[in-house]
């Protein structure tokens, strides 16, 4: 059997960091808040996994994947996203 590659505590914090960074390039507001609260909740979830190495290193080989998708996403609706703004992001006067 061979030894599985446990992500460092650096790396799944990069990972988190480049998700939110990834959310931030949506321009609705409803996509980049799904996304960021989806990013959080699963990085919670998967938070006491340091004891598993291969489940924590299966759940990281995950969020990578996720981020791919997530920045693949963020090209596509970039191209064909509404210009109206939502309702949450419009100013009080």
């Amino acid at each position: 059997m061979a030894a599985v590659a446990v992500p460092m505590r650096a790396e799944a914090l990069s990972l988190f960091r480049s998700l939110l960074r990834t959310a931030k390039q949506f321009s609705d507001y409803n996509i980049r808040e799904y996304t960021r609260r989806r990013a959080a909740d699963a990085f919670r979830e998967n938070r006491a996994l340091t004891d598993a190495p291969a489940t924590a290193a299966a759940a990281f080989a995950e969020g990578k994947k996720q981020l791919e998708v997530a920045k693949r996403q963020a090209v596509v609706y970039s191209l064909y996203a509404p210009k109206a703004k939502s309702v949450m992001e419009l100013k009080v006067q």
